[in-house]
């Protein structure tokens, strides 16, 4: 179990990049545009490597890969495999599930499934990289189970490194990842604790509109260092959204080190950094 007190901080926003065997959580030329365009180079830990990295730093980490089978035609990283290895290293892992909404009531019937007898802790989505608009109906189904159970989705939002610097994109389109169409799924599931993740170029006021106007919308920090937030993110992150804003980097594609020494740098309230690292984290979590 996690020790709260020692904690130093709850990276929300982990990535799975590789299985046991080495399959990687992406296709080649789509991981390899994002490796390009965060120069992050090819990392690719494994979970048990991912959770020595945290462990070493005495922080906790959300886990997840993302499933897009359908419109990549690439199996994702089991989501079981990251669920068993997250319980050998329970003190530092906290494991999350990817669903693609294109399975439909299947789908639905697996996230109880993985929930219930693998410990899934909440739920990961990428609609841009899922092909999916989050507030259409037939993944309505996933989110009536997922509030049901009383765990968290994450969804990203804004431009995403997915697709960048590949020939049109690698068929990723921006249009769905707008976070007000996480405004409907808000108030049509308002026990569903919704994270909008990363600052959500070019969108970011829709965000913070969203977050500030339903009481059960967070924001995740991950995807950018952060000498690169808009003002206006810093400004409500210390006043109205303090209590719903987490710490998140993106690793592997950004490493926590880098996200916290830049994060030193900015203009944030000291009764305020406790809440963005850890303390917010562990109201969403349920943890301690």
């Amino acid at each position: 179990m996690i020790d709260v007190a020692t904690l130093v901080a709850i990276d929300v926003h982990v990535h799975a990049e590789v299985s046991a065997s080495g399959h990687p959580s992406l296709p080649d030329h789509l991981r390899e545009g994002a490796a390009a365009y965060f120069a992050s180079g090819q990392r690719m830990p494994t979970v048990p490597e991912i959770a020595a990295y945290y462990r070493a730093r005495h922080m906790a980490a959300v886990v997840f890969t993302v499933d897009a089978e359908a419109a990549t035609s690439h199996p994702p990283v089991s989501n079981e495999e990251i669920a068993l290895v997250a319980a050998q290293h329970s003190e530092v892992l906290i494991p999350f599930a990817s669903i693609d909404p294109a399975r439909g009531v299947p789908g639905a019937r697996d996230a109880r499934r993985l929930a219930e007898g693998f410990g899934v802790r909440g739920f990961k989505f990428h609609p841009n990289l899922q092909g999916f608009f989050p507030n259409e109906r037939s993944a309505y189904p996933l989110y009536e189970v997922i509030q049901e159970l009383g765990l968290p989705a994450i969804f990203h939002t804004g431009q995403t490194g997915i697709g960048a610097h590949v020939r049109g994109g690698g068929g990723v389109r921006l249009k769905y990842s707008n976070p007000m169409y996480l405004d409907d799924v808000a108030v049509d599931f308002p026990d569903l604790r919704i994270v909008l993740a990363h600052p959500s170029f070019p969108w970011q006021d829709e965000a913070l509109a969203v977050a500030t106007h339903k009481p059960n919308v967070y924001i995740d920090l991950s995807g950018w260092s952060p000498k690169y937030f808009p003002p206006q993110l810093i400004h409500y992150a210390n006043t109205l959204l303090k209590d719903k804003v987490l710490f998140g980097s993106d690793y592997p594609l950004l490493t926590p080190d880098r996200w916290l020494a830049d994060f030193d740098a900015l203009d944030i309230k000291p009764e305020v950094r406790p809440r963005i690292l850890k303390l917010n984290a562990l109201r969403l979590l349920g943890i301690g």
